[in-house]
C-alpha cells in the first residue's frame, strides 16, 4: 500500500510530533508499505535551517526506507502569532501542490498545525482518495486556551473547517481518550474515531547504570538533585511558575537545580524573568538533537512536567512523559486529567495541582523519598513497555488498511 504523510516537523527536528511521525512511518516500511513524507526544511524551533538543507520548491531524501519530500515554506522563529500562521499556511500550499505529484493510496494529514489538515483534505478530493486526520491537539481551541487569539470572525472561520476537515476525513486518529470523547459530543461519529497515543522507541531510550559523568562536569551539576524540563518553552507551558517556584528553593535547598532545555515561544521571556530573579539554581539551555537528548535525560534526577492551569489541557498526554518513563526517571507533572491518570495510575511518580506552589513544594519533597522514589523507577518502567511505539505503530497501520 501506497501511504502519502503531511507533516510540517519531521526529523533531523526532535519535536513530539516529528518523532511520532518517523517511529510510526519507519515501523510502516518495515512492515512492507511503501510511505512518503511531504514536510518543510528542517528549522524547528528557531527559524534556522539545519546544515545541509535549503529551503528549496522541492527537494527529496530517503531516511530510514522513507521517501521524504521536503518543500518551501515560510521559514520563522516559533514565536508570533501571525508569522507563524503565514509559516503554516506556506506549508498547507506548498505540501498540497506537491502531493498532487504523488501517487497513493491513502492520504494522513497530521494536526496541528491546522493548515496541514487543510492540505490533506484538499489533496483527498482531488486525487479521489479517501484521508485520515490525525489530530494531536484540539485547534484552533488550544490557541484560545493560551491567549494567542480571542473569539471572534478568525476563530469561528476555524472551527467552521476544522468540522469539515472532521466530517470529510474517512477515519480520524487522535491522541488521547478525552479528544475521543470532545470529537463525539461535537457531533462527531464515534465509529470513525480512533485512538493511537503517544508512546516510545524503547531501543532509543533505555534506562542507564549512571548519569553522563562528562555532562555533569560541563554543566557544574555534580552531586545536584536535577529536576528537568526538555521541550518547547511556550505559552502553554506556564514555566514562569516553575522559576518562581525556583526562588523560593534557592536558599533553602541548595542541592536542588532545576534544568531547562528548548526553545520557544517565551523562553526569551522566560531567560529576562531568571535574571530579574537572580536564579543560581536553574540552568537555561537551547534545544540539542535527538540523540544529545537521551544524554540529558540521563542526567535527570526527575522529569518535569508543566501546563497552564485549564480544563482543555486536562485532555492533553504530555509526550515527555513516555520518553522519560523510558529511561526510568520518575515524573513530577502539573497536569490534570488523563495525563495525570496514566501517571498516577502506573505509580511512575506524583501530581501537583497546576500553578500551586505549595502542591509543588509538598509533592517536590515527596518524590525523593528514598522508598518511593525507587517504586516510582518501577512504575515508570511499567509505563513505557505498555506505550511502546512499535505496538502503536501497529495499531494505526490496521487503521489505515482499514480506510482504504
Amino acid at each position: 500500500m501506497k501511504i502519502l504523510f503531511l507533516s510540517d516537523n519531521f526529523p533531523p527536528e526532535v519535536n513530539a510530533p516529528a518523532s511520532r511521525t518517523f517511529d510510526h512511518c519507519r515501523e510502516w516500511v518495515k512492515s512492507g508499505d511503501e510511505v512518503t513524507v511531504i514536510t518543510c526544511a528542517p528549522n524547528f524551533p528557531q527559524g534556522k535551517l539545519y546544515d545541509g538543507y535549503r529551503n528549496k520548491l522541492w527537494q527529496e531524501e530517503e531516511i530510514d526506507g522513507i521517501r521524504v519530500i521536503r518543500v518551501w515554506s515560510y521559514i520563522v522563529a516559533n514565536k508570533g502569532f501571525v508569522k507563524r500562521t503565514l509559516d503554516f499556511i506556506s506549508f498547507s500550499i506548498s505540501s498540497f501542490l506537491a502531493g498532487i505529484f504523488i501517487k497513493t493510496d491513502i492520504i494522513i494529514a497530521t494536526s496541528p498545525q491546522f493548515f496541514t489538515a487543510l492540505s490533506g483534505r484538499s489533496l483527498s478530493f482531488w486525487k479521489n482518495v479517501p484521508w485520515i486526520m490525525e489530530v494531536r491537539d484540539l485547534w484552533p481551541e488550544s490557541i484560545k486556551t493560551v491567549g494567542a487569539l480571542k473569539t471572534g470572525p478568525f476563530i469561528r472561520y476555524f472551527e467552521w473547517e476544522e468540522k469539515k476537515c472532521y466530517k470529510s476525513a474517512k477515519s480520524i486518529v487522535v491522541v488521547t481518550d478525552s479528544f475521543k470523547r470532545k470529537l463525539k459530543d461535537r457531533g462527531i461519529d464515534d465509529r470513525k474515531i480512533h485512538v493511537v497515543k503517544n508512546g516510545v522507541d524503547r531501543n532509543l531510550f533505555a534506562p542507564v547504570e549512571a548519569k553522563d559523568a562528562e555532562l555533569l562536569e560541563k554543566l557544574n551539576l555534580k552531586n545536584k538533585k536535577i529536576i528537568g524540563y526538555i521541550g518547547t518553552h511556550g505559552m502553554a507551558h506556564k514555566l514562569d511558575f516553575i522559576l518562581r517556584c525556583a526562588s523560593l528553593l534557592q536558599d533553602k535547598n541548595r542541592d536542588i537545580h532545576f534544568l531547562f532545555l528548548g526553545n520557544g515561544a517565551e523562553k526569551d521571556n522566560l531567560k529576562r524573568l531568571k535574571d530579574s530573579l537572580k536564579l543560581t539554581n536553574v540552568t537555561m539551555l537551547d534545544s540539542v538533537s535527538k540523540k544529545e537528548v537521551k544524554r540529558y535525560i540521563s542526567i535527570l534526577d526527575v522529569c518535569l512536567i508543566n501546563l497552564k492551569k485549564s480544563d482543555l489541557f486536562k485532555t492533553v498526554i504530555p509526550s515527555k512523559i513516555f520518553e522519560n518513563a523510558a529511561m526510568e526517571v520518575p515524573i513530577l507533572m502539573g497536569v490534570e486529567g488523563e495525563a495525570k491518570d496514566i501517571v498516577e495510575g502506573y505509580g511512575a511518580g506524583l501530581c501537583f495541582e497546576p500553578e500551586s506552589e505549595l502542591d509543588f513544594m509538598n509533592k517536590l519533597h515527596e518524590i525523593f523519598i528514598p522508598d518511593r522514589y525507587s517504586l516510582f523507577k518501577d512504575g515508570c518502567q511499567r509505563l513505557a513497555r505498555d506505550f511502546d511505539r512499535k505496538n502503536l505503530a501497529k495499531k494505526m497501520i490496521d487503521i489505515i488498511h482499514n480506510s482504504i
